[in-house]
Parts: structure tokens; C-alpha cells; sequence
């Protein structure tokens, strides 16, 4: 599988085709079988490594907005 790194960055890219106010999940920023075949543990860590990108941007475009019942973090696209 690919490196963490180039899969935040990959993630970070496909923010770019979200619309203002639009909600959503790291894992909804791939298709259902390429994040099926990432191992867990590198999903975790993609997932806090994509919260710290956001927390670096300040909340610019990108806001961390709520965690859901399963513990996996909301965005908001702004």
C-alpha cells in the first residue's frame, strides 16, 4: 500500500472538490475500496496526521467540527 504521507496528500487534494459548508470523514475522501485495502493502523495514522494538517491551517478552509458515536472526526469544509 502507499505511504501515509502520499495518502494525506492525497487527501488533502480531494478536499479540494468538497463545496463550502459540506461535511465529511478522512475515510470519505476515498473510494470504498482503496480505503478497504489501507491497513488499520496506517488508516489511525492517516487520520491523526490529516487532523494536525487541519490544525496547521488554523481553520483557513478546513475545520475539525465534532467526533461521531464511533470516535472517527468530522470536518467542515469552509
Amino acid at each position: 500500500m502507499a505511504d501515509v504521507n502520499k495518502l494525506l496528500d492525497e487527501a488533502i487534494k480531494e478536499t479540494e472538490n468538497l463545496n463550502e459548508g459540506e461535511m465529511f470523514l478522512v475515510k470519505e475522501l476515498f473510494k470504498g475500496y482503496i480505503w478497504n485495502r489501507i491497513p488499520r493502523k496506517d488508516r489511525l495514522l492517516l487520520g491523526t496526521l490529516f487532523l494536525n494538517q487541519v490544525n496547521k491551517m488554523d481553520g483557513k478552509s478546513i475545520k475539525a467540527i465534532e467526533k461521531t458515536s464511533s470516535n472517527q472526526q468530522k470536518y467542515m469544509k469552509f
